[in-house]
């Protein structure tokens, strides 16, 4: 193939410094105050007051103008696979949060409804979420524990859990949890905090997802094996949990045992021929339904319950709940909690609500999916449901069945509706075995995520090593300290990065004002007497003192050994000078004394002349360029030390200029006082080549002072 011909360019100007290039590009100096942008926030017209209830209520903007010929048929088909696919997710979600199974269908229908309204992921489908879930039920363990409800059982003469009033206290925590963090959803939206979602990383939600992972798939092995594990709670309870599951083994319920065995491989096959088949078929067949529905049968027929010990669902009341005011004394306890819930939920959602905007075309608002789903959060607490997110199988099944807005999900949540008020109760006899089995196929998708680990090592170790480090803090501390802990040291990562960063002295490609890494390329030339030095971050009070250290190392210029000296050499020069004056002195009034008249040839031979060489040092740079390119602000320490940078080498005679400030760095250095009235703007500029050709002026203009000096003896 034939070579690119790549169009060439020439320029003709003036060297120009941060000073010139103010003036012909008239820098506005006039920036409005505080009380200023206060006011224009706070302005109101028709037109804006318009924009602003079209964006806080989404709904208002794109039904009016929704197509029935082109969005029906798919939003109604995916709404109803969506909604049946719901019920089996809510009813097993409602497990791990440790609460009955009519509560996840109630978490799947108003939310639901609500997001519907306020939410601006056309893709999405909110609802009940396995991290979530495992999350509020180590809440739930942690606030209301078995222990709490015992009560002594006069016919078995023992002590047994006193279920209805436990049921009762978890549905109560759990509203109180799933208020509080849709309010700090909503207060984060109102302060526009959306960018929060920044601090998750997709190695660190990736991680977290899949160590919340094995916390689901832990809480479920009870009813994978029919025993009753003591719950422990704080961190290392997983460890706990798994020991003591181990010690109950012998126990197993061997019913409940075939029917978790038969029911994940019977799921896992019919699965597979759903994939097989799926390029023939217009929907795909909703596995789970099929597979609670002949569970609850064969359970019926057989009487698993009574016959064999399998534990099923129980008594599934029909009909909706009235609402209830959370109880506000329970907030204190679960503050924390509801807040890793709510940034957690707000993660999970705006991720896979950008991946389908992107593909789709349209825009997601950060800070109006913080309030849709703090709103469905909130008005969730009021009805007894749990915290809800967004489930990326769900998700995936919407789009794929031709959901186009929003309205598929609330198609699904009238499904919802439907089934709760008049199928649930024919699934009081579903085996909670079956409902683990469900939990336990889901989660295949995230055990897939393991294979991140040798894909990110190729591409980014650090990456890696988030996500290793996160997952391993949230199997060992539980997902709401493992969270905090993952996020703190993935902010430890970008600190340990601009504290350690890549120290370059850059080289001109011949013939271009280009400049790159000496180290990096063959053919890049050093510019002769001058160094230019760039670090790949930013300068701040962390890396301050290593920058100097690195420029020193890469310069070979020991400037404290060199201001050292200079100041010793001074200070004996000084102190010559003061010993040879008093000797002059004392010899002048000697002289005097004898009538000998002034003894000025003596006087003279007697002073000794230390010089101090004009000329700096030949091995030493004649200047030094900072390309300050990668530095996006500067504090007062990183001001600090560019002026110690630009006194010090000037004190030895080396020229120190800056290069490619951005107009933020620009304005630090004037309110750091780093310009004065020896200090100008004409030491910035706006290029690396611009510096580079003024360095080199200044050298040809210092050679011939020194040669004028040389010949005439003047000194300048």
């Amino acid at each position: 193939m034939a070579e690119r011909r790549r169009p060439g360019y020439s320029v003709h100007r003036s060297v120009l410094d941060e000073g010139a290039v103010e003036e012909m590009a008239e820098k506005c100096e006039t920036k409005s105050s505080l009380s200023e942008k206060v006011k224009k926030s706070v302005r109101c017209s028709g037109p804006r007051m318009k924009s602003c209830l079209l964006g806080s209520v989404p709904v208002l903007s794109w039904l009016p103008r929704y197509s029935l010929r082109e969005n029906v048929l798919g939003d109604l088909i995916s709404g109803i696979s969506v909604g049946i696919m719901q019920l089996p997710q809510g009813m097993a979600y409602a497990l791990l949060a440790s609460v009955p199974p009519i509560f996840g269908l109630y978490s799947s229908f108003y939310p639901v409804l609500i997001y519907f309204i306020f939410g601006t992921s056309k893709h999405i489908s909110v609802g009940t979420y396995a991290v979530m879930s495992v999350m509020i039920g180590g809440v739930i363990e942690r606030v209301a524990p078995d222990s709490n409800f015992m009560m002594w059982d006069n016919v078995t003469n023992s002590t047994t859990v006193d279920i209805i009033t436990r049921d009762a206290e978890r549905v109560r925590v759990a509203a109180a949890v799933t208020l509080l963090s849709g309010l700090f959803q909503i207060l984060l939206g109102l302060v526009q905090f959306g960018f929060v979602v920044t601090y998750l990383s997709e190695p660190l939600v990736r991680g977290y997802t899949t160590g919340a992972a094995i916390h689901v798939i832990v809480s479920q092995l009870k009813y994978t094996f029919g025993i009753s594990p003591v719950r422990y709670s704080g961190p290392f309870s997983l460890l706990y949990t798994v020991l003591e599951v181990c010690y109950l083994i012998p126990e197993t319920n061997i019913g409940t045992l075939v029917v978790s065995i038969v029911a994940i491989i019977g799921l896992i096959l019919a699965k597979e021929l759903n994939a097989f088949l799926s390029k023939n078929l217009p929907i795909p067949i909703p596995v789970e339904l099929l597979g609670i529905v002949i569970a609850t049968i064969i359970s019926w027929q057989v009487n698993l319950n009574d016959k064999y010990g399998v534990d099923v669902v129980g008594l599934i009341p029909s009909g909706l709940q009235p609402p209830v005011v959370p109880e506000a004394s329970l907030f204190g306890q679960v503050i924390g909690d509801a807040f890793a819930l709510a940034v957690v939920g707000y993660g999970i959602a705006i991720s896979l609500g950008r991946i389908f905007a992107l593909k789709y075309g349209y825009k997601v608002d950060s800070n109006q999916e913080l309030i849709a789903l703090g709103l469905s959060n909130s008005v969730g607490g009021f009805f007894q449901c749990f915290a809800i997110s967004c489930s990326m199988s769900r998700t995936m099944v919407q789009e794929s069945t031709g959901g186009k807005t929003q309205v598929a999900g609330a198609l699904s949540a009238i499904v919802i509706l439907f089934i709760t008020l008049w199928i649930g109760r024919f699934f009081e006899e579903l085996p909670k075995a079956m409902l683990a089995a469900i939990i336990y196929v889901n989660l295949h998708g995230m055990m897939k995520q393991f294979l991140d680990i040798p894909a990110l090592w190729k591409s980014n170790k650090i990456d890696m090593v988030i996500w290793v480090v996160t997952f391993i803090l949230t199997v060992l501390f539980n997902p709401d300290l493992g969270l905090a802990a993952s996020i703190g040291f993935s902010m430890l990562t970008v600190i340990f990065r601009t504290q350690l960063p890549k120290y370059s002295l850059l080289g001109q490609v011949p013939d271009t004002d280009i400049y790159r890494p000496l180290e990096d390329y063959n053919q890049v030339r050093k510019v002769p007497g001058i160094l230019i030095f760039r670090s790949s971050a930013t300068l701040y009070f962390a890396n301050a003192e290593m920058y100097q250290d690195a420029l020193g190392r890469k310069s070979g210029i020991d400037i404290t050994k060199i201001l050292s000296a200079k100041k010793k050499l001074e200070a004996k020069r000084k102190r010559h000078e003061k010993k040879n004056d008093k000797k002059a002195k004392k010899d002048a009034k000697w002289a005097n004394k004898v009538g000998m008249g002034e003894p000025e040839r003596e006087v003279e031979k007697n002073i000794a002349i230390i010089e101090m060489h004009p000329e700096p040092d030949p091995s030493l740079p004649r200047a030094i360029v900072l390309d300050l390119s990668p530095v996006n602000f500067l504090d007062t320490v990183g001001v600090k030390t560019i002026r110690s940078i630009h006194k010090d080498y000037g004190q030895i005679g080396v020229e120190v200029v800056l290069a490619c400030c951005q107009t933020g760095v620009v304005d630090n250095l004037q309110a750091g006082g780093f310009f004065n009235d020896k200090v100008t703007k004409s030491c910035l500029f706006s290029t690396v080549h611009d510096a580079v050709l003024h360095c080199q002026s200044f050298i040809t203009q210092s050679r011939g002072e020194a040669l004028y000096e040389e010949i005439t003896g003047t000194h300048f």
